[in-house]
């Protein structure tokens, strides 16, 4: 019986072509239009590390000067606490990380030698975030202690400097050092680029990976936010690293609660031990968040986008609007049909299902149109969010978006739909039966 109402349909759509297109183009716009917003909050407010947000956790320290209250809140870590954390009693997995910027000399006469982007992170950084590996894989906790001179590649960066081929053990010059590659990523862009989100939450993920005391060791350029709310003694290294200023991002990795518990009563009586010696003297009443609250506590996913989504919402209710206009005309356009039907022992409630199957129909026509007009809606949107640096690729359609956009097109159209539907249902047959 199904596949009977939709050859009516299609036979309903074919004798009235132009108005049946102009629902279906209704429909298209306003689901697609909706779409394209729906795709950016689905995404922005997506879990980038669903398997592991609940136990990674970011710090936030006690940071600011009480004479300028903007200074609090800070989202990193100074260097010394940094290092005191790395140093705490635990067994938990933790990663200091911070950004660099470097100029690579290749080892291809052909290649120029360009600026590369890099982190200097700890190692388990690489364990804690589930960072896959193509080739070979990350250093060890000696190398981080030591200082060792080994790199881990992005897929681009090898691409680029090996043609994408095993590099592990070959030479990488980065700033006059010469590294040993020791791993080489897989494909990793994880959006929101939740490990780093102060400085931009969807950027790109760095090219090459290094420990993070050589950083501190060689005195690499650092890139990225660095806050300080007490200037440094004096304009040297040592100054600055001793001074009160934030630019490293921490993670811990806390499977229970019972360890949760734990690292927040040190966090506190760390907080209290250096509150004591002058320090930390802004009161937070959170200095743990998982990565679902950090991404709300940086506002990943900022205000503008709910607006957003209410002015999408609007447009779609103002197509569906037209679309009810639209319905009612072609639904009551068959009243003698139906009042045919009925005379001949048609049942109401055969008629109201059939209607709202060709509802359904029209609905979903214009959900497939709505796909092409929200994918051209993406494409602008990675425009404007186009850069360098810039990751745009998650702004797409998958599955689970081309699924809401076509059960969303074919409800809204049936709803639409209902009313029309109900009044051509309800027509006396008799007035009909006459001019027939």
């Amino acid at each position: 019986m199904f596949l009977y109402y939709i050859r009516l349909s299609m036979l309903s759509y074919k004798r009235n072509p132009v108005l049946s297109t102009l629902m279906v183009l209704a429909v298209a716009v306003g689901v697609g239009a909706y779409m394209v917003i729906f795709t950016l909050n689905y995404f922005m407010g997506g879990d980038p590390i669903p398997q592991k947000s609940a136990q990674l956790f970011h710090l936030q320290l006690d940071y600011g000067n009480p004479a300028i209250p903007e200074t609090a809140n800070n989202p990193q870590l100074a260097y010394v606490d940094a290092l005191a954390l790395l140093d705490a009693p635990f067994s938990y997995a933790r990663s200091a990380s911070s950004k660099f910027m470097a100029v690579l000399q290749p080892s291809n006469p052909e290649l120029s030698p360009f600026f590369v982007d890099g982190r200097g992170n700890t190692a388990d950084f690489f364990s804690m975030f589930d960072v896959p590996f193509k080739f070979g894989s990350a250093w060890d906790r000696r190398a981080d202690d030591t200082q060792q001179q080994v790199i881990v590649l992005s897929q681009d960066l090898n691409l680029r400097l090996f043609g994408g081929e095993n590099s592990v053990g070959r030479d990488v010059e980065l700033q006059g050092i010469h590294f040993t590659v020791v791993g080489v990523l897989d494909y990793w862009e994880p959006a929101p680029k939740f490990f780093d989100v102060n400085n931009g939450a969807f950027n790109r993920a760095e090219e090459a990976y290094i420990p993070w005391s050589l950083i501190v060791g060689q005195r690499l350029r650092r890139s990225g936010n660095t806050n300080c709310w007490a200037p440094p003694k004096d304009s040297s290294f040592e100054s600055f690293l001793n001074a009160e200023c934030a630019w490293i991002q921490y993670w811990v990795e806390l499977p229970g609660r019972d360890d949760q518990q734990i690292y927040a009563d040190y966090l506190a009586g760390y907080v209290e031990q250096e509150r004591a010696a002058g320090r930390m003297q802004i009161p937070i009443e959170k200095r743990l968040f998982n990565v679902r609250e950090w991404m709300v506590e940086r506002e990943v996913q900022p205000d503008e986008t709910r607006i957003l989504s209410a002015l999408a919402a609007m447009l779609l209710a103002v197509c569906l609007l037209n679309t009810v206009g639209l319905l009612l005309s072609k639904f009551l356009g068959k009243a003698a049909e139906i009042g045919v039907r009925q005379a001949l022992g048609a049942h109401k409630g055969a008629l109201f299902v059939q209607h709202v199957i060709e509802a359904g129909f029209l609905g979903a026509i214009g959900g497939v149109l709505g796909l092409g007009v929200a994918a051209l809606g993406l494409e602008g949107v990675k425009i404007l969010l186009g850069g360098e640096r810039v990751n745009n690729e998650w702004v797409h359609l998958d599955l689970t978006v081309t699924a809401v956009t076509i059960v969303l097109a074919v409800i809204s159209t049936v709803v639409a739909g209902l009313y029309p539907i109900w009044r051509a249902c309800n027509i006396n047959p008799a007035i009909h039966l006459k001019t027939e």
